[in-house]
């Protein structure tokens, strides 16, 4: 009998809590963490562009030191063929 007593409490405590009104969330509260998140965004937006922005530079200072390279690669055998005809 006791255990049933506590099983229909704890089924009504259940039901009570679970129907009862809850608590909204003010405005006053949200419209911070609104401004806040939307700043947090702005700033990641902007640190993803110089992110790009760093990475083409680093991708086209690549290019023009592989064309130097490959320019100077071609100047050795040009100097090597002519002191070899000599």
């Amino acid at each position: 009998m006791n255990k049933s007593l506590l099983l229909a409490t704890l089924i009504a405590a259940a039901a009570l809590t679970a129907c009862g009104k809850k608590e909204e969330i003010p405005a006053s509260v949200t419209a911070p963490v609104a401004a806040a998140a939307s700043q947090a965004a702005a700033a990641a937006s902007s640190m993803a562009d110089v992110a790009a922005s760093a990475a083409a530079t680093a991708t086209t200072a690549a290019a023009t030191a592989a064309i130097a390279v490959d320019a100077a690669a071609s100047a050795a055998a040009g100097a090597a063929a002519m002191a070899a005809s000599k």
